[in-house]
């Protein structure tokens, strides 16, 4: 993102002009930041057979799915219908992982007739898998490492009490699954949490990993989830991506002499790929003084960005129609009717009626945890590719509430 004469551009085009043409508010997203991302990643990890599998759950337009496609990633899905929207992106089956969480085993068998690489969980549907397949199918086995990594409790998956994953110590009630229904297992998957910061949290895992491969002699990949925090304030601690990739490609090397032969080593970004490449954009509704705080409440609210008010987390605020004002302080909230509180005692420049306020790091886990909370309608988003923006979701309409509903006559 640039200024240029105190106004804020992307790729040059500049933002307050996309308000006023879309209207607020208003998701935007950078293609070229998501691609810097994926390099990145890519050659962080470039002395290994590595495979990028974007966490569709993250950003699910189909757009952004498209514009990863075409960069050379894969997909990782959490639901049949995330499946779906991989394969009508352009995504072939075998590029896609299913990683489900407590769905139904007639989900599942949906996922192997679409021909995806299966990700299981929990040893019940392990069971079923076996007992329905024969180990003609191959699957993916997700294991709990009892890490307990990431920013925040919600998004920490790797912990003992944990839903997610087969803990590692029932790994003789793995073996004994796998053994009886003859289970064709070709990969070992973890995920500790999200905004993980020291490479040796990676690394612990990795040791579970390979210690737990042993176990198995047909591997040809293991994953190591994701969960590399991005910066969300100025001068933020992130994930030293270069340390983390050389560390744990030095050691999935080792690892791979030792099983025998050389497996792919896969990862399943979401946050890291997509949240930096977008905005949010909102207008300023009210200018509410108070004996104790000044608010400025915006046309949006956790309907929209609900992140603040789940995870506490912090997105920079900034007011693009005021660069350079003079600062004042102010708590921004939503027009919910709820505490919907973007940023507390915020010091932006001078904020009035009308004005827009950018949210950044909006773009992961914002636009696909909208809703409809109070009949309010959804947002449009917008591309900003090649220099130029594009349309990739209009605006709801009043329509688009009742399009499920149907009214009984009630006389």
């Amino acid at each position: 993102m640039d200024i240029s004469n105190n106004r804020y551009q992307i790729q040059g085009v500049d933002l307050l002009e996309l308000a006023n043409t879309y209207g607020t508010p208003l998701y935007v997203y950078d293609a070229d930041k998501i691609k810097s991302q994926f390099d990145k990643l890519k050659s962080a990890f470039d002395g290994v057979k590595v495979r990028i599998k974007y966490a569709g759950k993250s950003l699910t337009n189909l757009s952004i799915l498209k514009l990863l496609r075409s960069y050379g990633s894969e997909l990782d899905c959490v639901s049949i219908q995330e499946v779906h929207m991989g394969l009508k992106a352009g995504f072939t089956a075998d590029q896609i992982l299913y990683t489900p969480n407590c769905v139904s085993f007639d989900e599942v068998k949906q996922a192997v007739a679409l021909g995806v690489m299966i990700n299981l969980d929990n040893i019940s549907l392990l069971e079923q898998f076996g007992n329905e397949f024969h180990g003609t199918v191959p699957v993916c086995i997700r294991l709990n490492p009892h890490i307990m990594a990431g920013g925040n409790k919600k998004i920490s998956t790797g912990h003992a009490d944990s839903k997610f994953g087969i803990s590692i110590y029932q790994m003789a009630h793995i073996e004994k699954v796998v053994s009886t229904y003859n289970i064709n297992v070709t990969g070992l998957h973890m995920h500790t949490g999200s905004d993980i910061l020291d490479a040796e949290v990676f690394l612990r895992g990795a040791e579970i990993l390979f210690d737990a491969a042993k176990h198995f002699s047909d591997l040809e990949f293991i994953d190591f989830g994701s969960g590399f925090k991005v910066a969300y304030k100025e001068a933020d601690i992130v994930t030293d991506i270069e340390e983390v990739g050389a560390k744990l490609s030095a050691a999935f090397k080792d690892f791979c002499k030792s099983y025998g032969r050389e497996l792919e080593m896969w990862f399943e970004p979401g946050k890291f790929l997509v949240s930096e490449s977008g905005v949010f954009l909102t207008k300023t509704n009210v200018v509410k003084t108070t004996p104790a705080t000044v608010f400025a409440g915006v046309d949006s609210g956790l309907n929209h960005l609900i992140r603040p008010m789940m995870y506490d987390a912090y997105h920079e605020i900034v007011n693009i129609s005021n660069h350079g004002g003079t600062k004042r302080v102010y708590t921004v909230v939503g027009y919910i009717c709820e505490t919907d509180t973007f940023g507390l005692d915020r010091k932006l420049d001078e904020v009035k009626q009308g004005d827009i306020l950018m949210f950044k790091n909006a773009g992961a886990y914002a636009f696909s945890m909208a809703s409809n909370y109070n009949s309010r309608l959804r947002p449009a988003e917008v591309l900003i590719y090649k220099g130029a923006p594009h349309l990739i979701r209009k605006r709801e309409e009043f329509e688009d509430l009742l399009r499920n509903q149907v009214e009984i006559d009630l006389d």
